[in-house]
């Protein structure tokens, strides 16, 4: 599963840190086990919707403190530890912000959180354009010898970064580049604000054209219709006829497409899904002008330079070559699953109905995957329900890490919804890790998909003192049929181990510094960990531990999950040619040329790079909100992958859940978040052969992926 990742706040110039000789760090609220009333997320500030105001009045203020520090030039270690400092502050606002504003059911709540998230990021402008810090940096990037290599590594990226910001600009250019991002953060809000403003629906008549299993899923809609008398075929009346609304966002529209036997139900939902919301067109078209124009701005001839040189690839051309390498080894294996699932189709509906539609890879692939292996995937779900799956995320933590998930009360106003369960990392020998808000539920008005939320990165506030991490793991299950508690799909399982992943790497990471906590890596090695756990999802010795039927309490059969696995591989190569896809739309639409209307380089890339035709009048681009976190970044997801392949194979498949398995994975990986450079952190790993240099950039090994699919290097 794919999902969405919720970075922290991006690597801002600044990220907080201990500081000698001068107050105190700023307090941003310390969580507790104990009742004491706070506000949100623990921080005291947010106990009310206007808090928000506060919390940035007090981030500004202690940051014009350091600010004023720094600017004294004190040694180059306390350079760093006041910049990270500013950071921590500024982040602290951000992170909060933009989890209220994407999870609160309150609408005044959601309203300050979006003036707070402005308000911040035009007082970033200030500091991202500061000459006075920008050439503290310098010295003490240059003085590079008085400080530890994590100091160091700090001060060359916050260089980098105020170069990003085009700090080397005119002030006319830092003037028109602080507007751009301006608009492109208004363009970002506005596209996801339109997704769940504007979900689309479809309205079905009968009502017995929509099978009872997702009834639940669905809304009752009647309408009058005249009842035509048998004698004279003249109107006697009216009568209400049942039907149903299916709203089209993106969990409903799957079930629906994998569900519906009615080839016209199918056609209608894809249609309605995928051209909604129309109004993000418009934000998309202005989001790629803005960010060329900004990325020509600073001296790159494209966005896709400009977010992709930082990183492993560092340069689009190194993305393409590998896209097209891996486009060219699924080819001709997703050209076969797709002749089966046309024959398939032939079979069951007939020669003169053969030709396959795009609304049919749902339904046909699941019916072929329930014929071959005896699936039925209401009993699979039988196997998951939420209470087990999130003992499955305690099972992992206690065999690989000894450590312990323990439920804990949420203070008075800390909580956003009644839903919200928190949980405390501890290890019995080094006390508590980090803090995990569980926010598993859909509703309405939330966040649409899953995700992992950044609060706090981790950093050392003094000699003794260590800033634990808080995260918060957000999904959107739904209650099964019939009972209160949600029992997930394999794939929502799959996505819940999925983001655990990306919490893990935020939970255990014991670096010194805020600006390399956890997640805060290099876009093309953040979905390393992600990937990897999604293994974990799959492996029976891992689900038998806590895969328990919800009315037996009967352990997953050892057949049931082969089936499964045997289901995963029979289309997994047209899963991985969508991947690709998707990644070769996201270079071009940032790419250096010119850009048509997306929906005509959408139609283009799909008939290139898929097996699958494009329906004239869709517009599924209008709701890939990767396209915004991960603009010139989907690769990213593709090179996780591979990685994944590679350290499961090499480190966990012969035996997950050991301890010595966990303590590689910690020391060597997850505690060091982005403080080392991700080359060395995975070959340190599992050995110089995961990744391959090409071109100037650093390309992940495709040899255990191939293995594993089964496919032929090119």
């Amino acid at each position: 599963m794919l999902s969405l990742l919720r970075r922290s706040c991006p690597k801002l110039r600044f990220k907080p840190g201990y500081i000698f000789g001068y107050p105190g760090p700023i307090t941003t609220g310390r969580q507790s086990a104990f009742s004491t009333a706070t506000g949100l997320y623990g921080f005291d500030h947010l106990k009310t919707p206007k808090g928000f105001r506060r919390f940035v009045d007090d981030a500004i203020e202690r940051s014009g403190e350091l600010v004023a520090y720094i600017s004294g030039m004190p040694s180059s270690a306390e350079i760093i530890r006041a910049m990270d400092e500013i950071s921590n502050t500024v982040c602290s606002v951000i992170d909060s912000a933009e989890l209220c504003r994407q999870t609160h059911p309150d609408r005044e709540f959601v309203e300050e959180a979006i003036k707070a998230s402005i308000r911040v990021n035009e007082y970033l402008h200030y500091l991202n354009t500061n000459h006075t810090l920008y050439n503290a940096v310098i010295k003490a990037e240059q003085e590079g010898n008085l400080l530890t290599d994590e100091a160091h590594r700090v001060a060359h990226y916050l260089r980098l970064d105020f170069e990003r910001s085009g700090i080397h600009l005119s002030a006319e250019k830092v003037d028109r580049v602080n507007r751009l991002s301006i608009e492109i953060s208004q363009l970002c809000r506005q596209f996801n604000q339109n997704i769940v403003n504007d979900p689309g629906t479809v309205d079905i008549f009968p009502a017995s054209h929509m099978p009872r299993n997702l009834h639940h899923l669905l809304k009752p809609i009647y309408r009058s219709t005249s009842v035509i008398s048998k004698d004279s075929w003249r109107p006697r009346g009216t009568m209400n006829e049942k039907g149903f609304r299916i709203t089209t966002d993106p969990h409903t529209l799957s079930c629906v497409l994998q569900g519906a036997p009615n080839d016209e139900v199918r056609k209608m939902a894809y249609i309605k899904g995928n051209s909604v919301p129309h109004a993000n067109l418009g934000v998309l078209d202005q989001l790629i002008a803005s960010r060329h124009e900004l990325a020509q701005i600073m001296g790159y001839r494209s966005y896709a330079e400009f977010t992709v040189k930082p990183n492993m690839a560092s340069s689009p051309e190194v993305v393409m070559s590998f896209l097209l390498e891996m486009s060219k080894m699924v080819k001709p294996s997703a050209d076969e699953e797709f002749k089966k699932i046309r024959d398939f189709k032939r079979e069951k509906c007939g020669q003169q109905y053969g030709d396959l539609e795009p609304w049919d890879e749902a339904y046909y692939t699941a019916m072929m995957k329930s014929s071959a292996h005896d699936l039925d995937s209401s009993v699979v779900a039988s196997y998951f329900p939420l209470p087990q799956c999130i003992k499955g995320l305690k099972v992992l933590v206690e065999s690989l890490f000894g450590a312990t998930f323990h439920s804990i009360p949420l203070a008075p106003g800390e909580s956003w919804h009644p839903d919200v369960l928190k949980m405390s990392l501890h290890h019995p020998e080094e006390g508590d890790l980090g803090y995990l808000y569980l926010d598993l539920y859909s509703r309405k008005g939330k966040y649409p998909g899953c995700a992992h939320f950044a609060i706090k990165g981790g950093r050392m506030v003094s000699e003794t003192e260590y800033q634990l991490p808080v995260v918060a793991l957000v999904c959107n299950f739904s209650a099964s049929h019939n009972s209160s508690t949600a029992r997930l799909n394999h794939w929502e399982l799959e996505t819940l181990f999925h983001e655990f992943g990306h919490a893990l790497h935020s939970l255990l990471s014991r670096t010194v510094y805020q600006h390399f906590s956890g997640t805060r890596v290099a876009l093309d090695l953040a979905e390393a960990p992600s990937n990897l756990f999604e293994y974990y999802s799959w492996d029976y010795r891992v689900l038998k531990t806590f895969a328990k039927h919800y009315s037996t309490g009967e352990s997953i059969p050892e057949k049931l999950v082969e089936s499964m696995q045997g289901a995963r591989k029979m289309f997994a190569a047209t899963e991985l040619q969508r991947q690709i896809f998707y990644a070769v739309i996201d270079q071009t639409f940032f790419g250096e040329q010119p850009t048509p209307p997306t929906s005509s380089i959408v139609a283009d890339l799909k008939r290139q790079y898929t097996s699958w035709k494009h329906v004239d009048g869709t517009h599924w681009e209008a709701r890939f909100n990767h396209l915004l976190n991960y603009g010139a970044g989907y690769y990213s997801y593709l090179y996780a992958k591979c990685f994944a392949a590679t350290i499961w194979q090499k480190l966990c498949q012969e035996d997950p859940l050991s301890l010595t398995t966990g303590t590689a994975l910690r020391t060597k990986f997850l505690q060091h978040g982005g403080a080392k450079e991700p080359s060395h952190l995975l070959s340190g790993l599992v050995g110089d052969g995961i990744l391959r240099n090409f071109n100037g950039g650093m390309v992940p090994d495709i040899s255990c992926l191939c293995n594993e699919m089964k496919l032929e290097k090119v």
